[in-house]
């Protein structure tokens, strides 16, 4: 299965028009569309329709999706040269708009390459516990994705005390097999709002704001590891950055993010408890 086929996203006989349906499995325990899906697949469908890879794209996302709902993305084509493609696409259902995306897309041959970025040394994913999958997470994408734990505090951890601001994780998406792409990594740059309720000490995290992805060099991967920088946390907004490396410390890409922080509300997330449907497993455990 490819990212595309993940998500869901469809053609249409029109080029410049696709469609989501939005499905539990690709929604949050708040029931709504995981905002790195939308994105993802936003940029699918600008590199489907321009036949040219993203470079960068920034999201803004306005209003929610909810299952049951289809997000129609409508893909511009502001300038198209040479080498670089602008484009822009608006997800929206209805007259409702939920996310607007900006991208560019192309290559280039440049004799000058380097990564200044160096991957923090952790253990192989292999070798480290997989985070649990809580009760409130059942269906949605939080089941679909598998998550390996080399920093992060747990909920059951959490007692609002400061942490350093930074976490770090394996995580891949094992349905998707056929290799990790911008799509890919749109929807894993999307981690910024988990990583401000660890760093915070509470159980919560946020509503995206915004999501911006730079890609660097896609290589074969089958995780990925995620660097979460949170920078700060003022005014109830949380501002940070993730670092995507490949298992052989390429740098992927860089994702930023600003979201809404939150404390969760059992009415919109279920109980606040640790009932799990998948527990940890040990050390050393494949999947």
């Amino acid at each position: 299965m490819d990212t595309r086929a993940f998500l869901g996203l469809t053609a249409t006989h029109n080029p410049y028009r696709w469609f989501l349906p939005v499905e539990r499995r690709i929604s949050t325990s708040g029931n709504f569309l995981f905002g790195g899906c939308a994105l993802g697949a936003a940029v699918s469908a600008i590199e489907q329709t321009t036949g040219r890879t993203c470079v960068w794209t920034t999201a803004q996302y306005l209003s929610y999706a909810r299952p049951g709902e289809v997000m129609d993305i409508d893909v511009i084509v502001a300038v198209e040269g040479n080498q670089i493609t602008q484009a822009r696409a608006i997800g929206h259902v209805g007259e409702r708009e939920i996310i607007t995306v900006n991208a560019a897309l192309g290559s280039r041959d440049f004799p000058h390459a380097a990564q200044f970025v160096t991957m923090p040394e952790v253990p192989r994913p292999e070798n480290c516990k997989r985070r649990e999958t809580l009760a409130r997470h059942r269906g949605t994408f939080h089941e679909s994705l598998e998550e390996r734990n080399v920093k992060i505090r747990s909920e059951r951890d959490r007692d609002e005390t400061l942490g350093d601001g930074r976490s770090i994780m394996w995580a891949r998406i094992p349905s998707v097999i056929d290799g990790v792409d911008a799509a890919v990594l749109a929807v894993l740059g999307d981690f910024v709002p988990m990583a401000v309720g660890e760093a915070l000490g509470i159980i919560g995290g946020g509503n995206s704001l915004d999501n911006t992805l730079r890609v660097a060099h896609l290589v074969p991967t089958e995780y990925v590891l995620l660097d979460i920088h949170v920078h700060t946390v003022q005014n109830g907004f949380g501002h940070g950055t993730v670092h995507m490396f490949a298992e052989d410390g390429t740098l992927m890409a860089i994702a930023s993010q600003s979201c809404i922080v939150r404390k969760y509300d059992p009415v919109k997330h279920g109980p606040l408890n640790h009932d799990s449907i998948t527990q940890e497993s040990t050390q050393g455990e494949k999947s």
